[in-house]
């Protein structure tokens, strides 16, 4: 493989949510192919450490405190990314929110609070960040969640907030192709260590169950969600948008769960 279809020098890619978790680790490995990474946050200590994990690992970086409900605040901080750094690459938009409950049990606040971070914050970011986008070939990820296609009891909020997600990646892709912009949308499967795992699979009977429930046998890792990042913004896949893409072990498939039966 030419290796050079992973150098990311000169580029700048923008993460938000990229202080922490899967974005974290996405914004790591651009930062070690060279490119300047922008992240943001609402939390300025997470932001202030990850910017110096970048840094040490080779990168120019800077991070912004932002909310991504705010698109104006999420708005600012794009502009000054694109001042510190130029025309944004590779949009990263991966801000989310999670909490485990029954449809009936939860408050009407309580849904629209994920709905707000992950749907109308993921809009937020890919609408505020067209203006400062390379056009043409800029790559816009969005990282959404198996929810969007499996319904998952005490997950309805998630669900909802992540398939909306997905279909404005599709709308997306048609509406900015003109524009020599690929957005594509990639979906994790259950990934050790992460904030969600840690909700989901809170004890060692829980997490059992994922993994008997995965074809390949064991959670994946924030490296792996990574290395996709770059392979969809590389140009391996400058032929690739509209594009769900699963990196989940092959969690998602139609009767991937083992029910028990004997071979005969």
């Amino acid at each position: 493989m030419n290796t050079d279809f992973f150098d990311f020098k000169g580029h700048h890619v923008f993460v938000a949510g990229g202080s922490s978790g899967i974005n974290l680790a996405i914004a790591d490995a651009f930062a070690q192919a060279g490119a300047k990474v922008a992240i943001a946050s609402r939390s300025a200590e997470r932001i202030a450490g990850a910017v110096a994990q970048l840094r040490a690992h080779g990168g120019e970086a800077e991070g912004y405190s932002a909310d991504v409900r705010e698109a104006e605040a999420i708005e600012a901080a794009l502009r000054a990314a694109h001042e510190r750094f130029g025309p944004i690459d590779v949009l990263v938009s991966g801000a989310a929110g999670n909490f485990v409950a029954p449809a009936l049990g939860m408050s009407p606040k309580g849904f629209r609070t994920v709905v707000d971070i992950d749907l109308i914050g993921g809009f937020n970011v890919v609408r505020s960040a067209h203006a400062f986008l390379r056009k043409p070939g800029a790559s816009v990820l969005n990282i959404s969640a198996p929810q969007a296609a499996n319904p998952t009891k005490l997950q309805a909020h998630v669900c909802a907030a992540k398939a909306g997600l997905d279909m404005m990646v599709r709308v997306l892709a048609m509406e900015w192709g003109p524009d020599g912009i690929r957005v594509n949308s990639l979906v994790p499967g259950p990934i050790a260590g992460t904030e969600g795992m840690k909700r989901l699979a809170p004890d060692a009977a829980a997490e059992k169950r994922v993994t008997d429930s995965v074809p390949l046998g064991r959670m994946g890792s924030t490296q792996e969600i990574a290395n996709m990042a770059l392979v969809l913004a590389s140009p391996l896949a400058s032929y690739v948008t509209g594009a769900i893409l699963n990196v989940d072990g092959g969690s998602s498939l139609p009767g991937g769960r083992d029910l028990g039966a004997t071979p005969q």
